[in-house]
């Protein structure tokens, strides 16, 4: 397959909508499968096992229509009223009814969850019985992938077998240089990515509703406040700052409204495509631009995610889909290879060390330090003020020194995970 194509691919798999925290959602969807695989029995059992890192991302997070958090509650919702074919989505349009019956299975205790002992950072394994039937789904490595299908004993689908195969097979994409990834999307017709403007508009919504109503920390209304105010300006950081914690808040805080998501993640598609977003609001640039540095955004975060891990004890939004951002609006700077180059070097160096301690209503606080370094990155990397290879992990190179932060993440972080993990769980 040809780069334009893999990139065309990759963005229209890894951009799509999602309706609430993905982890939860995730728990969501292999619940719905298995009720769908068992029809309409009425349910006595349901048991759900979980990656430590689906565990860590679900636990402190507001569900949509609730004003509860967990993967219970989410998996509860799954079973009642989640709609499988819709994967990330599958929590969609809920009724009052469904939401009682969701509350009530959790407060019979129908619903059991538990961490599992797996290396998998994307990892749900539900079983559900009735009288009748049973039925067990399991979903890996993506939030929307299922690799095991169970009905009544009989294996429907079992994927699972060619996991360590595939996992040996780096994608060619990600083993191409960032430049030459730009180049090509530089290349391709521009209509084909025009897809990609909808999420522009749908997460701008997102951070609109929060900043218009009282959400999560109302981290984005602390700042819009402050600028009307004039302790801060309205400037391209701070602008930034404001549409990004915005939309984090109305996520984090289980509001139902969807969000275009970026590489499995409603955050990371939050922080790749809204610093984007203010730049629009303060810049004229022509719709193929912000088509062409929307898909830098996201190839960028996917590319670095690729290194990292789908889920790590490194914030994905720090250091990964702010980097996305940050290429893409040193590109719209024009940026040459250099400055492109320099622009992830400066952000590698700035906020390799932001770890992620589960997804909550906090998280709108490391989303505007992300996108506010995503602005900074860029602006610097224009004047050629780089940081300089061997300083710290930075490498010789920007894929070096991608490389060298997903070494820090993958073998340096483990241990960080487990005491993050083991922290939260002493707090509940």
């Amino acid at each position: 397959m040809n780069l334009k194509a893999q990139i065309i691919n990759t963005l229209k798999a890894e951009v799509v909508p999602a309706l609430g925290c993905t982890e939860p959602v995730a728990v969501a969807l292999a619940c719905a499968k298995a009720r769908e695989l068992i029809n309409n029995e009425e349910i006595s059992n349901v048991n759900i096992l979980v990656s430590p890192n689906i565990y860590k991302n679900g636990l402190c997070v507001g569900i949509p229509y609730t004003d509860e958090v967990g993967l219970q509650i989410a998996g509860a919702l799954g079973i009642v009223g989640g709609k499988p074919e819709k994967e990330l989505q599958v929590l969609e349009k809920l009724g009052d009814r469904e939401i009682q019956l969701a509350k009530e299975m959790v407060k019979r205790k129908i619903v059991c969850l538990e961490i599992k002992d797996t290396q998998e950072k994307v990892y749900v394994e539900v079983t559900i019985q009735s009288k009748q039937s049973s039925a067990k789904v399991i979903i890996s490595e993506k939030h929307n992938q299922f690799v095991y299908l169970e009905q009544n004993g009989t294996v429907l689908l079992n994927s699972m077998i060619n996991e360590t195969l595939e996992k040996v097979n780096v994608s060619e994409l990600y083993r191409t240089s960032i430049f030459e990834i730009i180049a090509a999307i530089e290349s391709i017709d521009w209509q084909e990515l025009a897809f990609l403007l909808d999420g522009l508009e749908m997460n701008a919504q997102v951070a609109k509703a929060a900043l218009e109503n009282s959400m999560g920390m109302g981290v984005g209304r602390g700042f819009l406040d402050n600028m009307n105010k004039g302790i801060l300006s309205d400037d391209l950081i701070n602008y930034a700052m404001m549409l990004t914690a915005a939309g984090a808040d109305a996520r984090m805080s289980g509001a139902p409204i969807p969000v275009m998501s970026s590489n499995g993640s409603g955050n990371h598609g939050l922080t790749a495509i809204l610093p984007i977003a203010a730049y629009q609001k303060k810049f004229d640039a022509t719709k193929e631009s912000y088509a062409r540095a929307l898909a830098i955004s996201h190839i960028v975060t996917g590319y670095i995610k690729h290194y990292t891990g789908r889920l790590s004890a490194l914030c994905g939004c720090g250091v990964a889909a702010a980097t996305g951002a940050s290429v893409a609006i040193a590109w719209l700077m024009g940026a040459d290879e250099e400055k492109i180059n320099g622009t992830i070097k400066n952000m590698v160096a700035n906020i390799a060390g932001m770890v992620c301690d589960g997804a909550k209503v906090g998280c709108a606080l490391k989303l505007a330090t992300a996108a506010a370094t995503a602005i900074q990155s860029a602006l610097l990397a224009m004047q050629c003020v780089i940081v300089p290879a061997k300083n710290g992990i930075v490498g010789l190179t920007a894929e070096e020194s991608i490389k060298n932060l997903g070494q820090l993440g993958i073998e340096g972080m483990t241990v960080t995970d487990d005491v993050i993990l083991g922290i939260m769980q002493n707090m509940q």
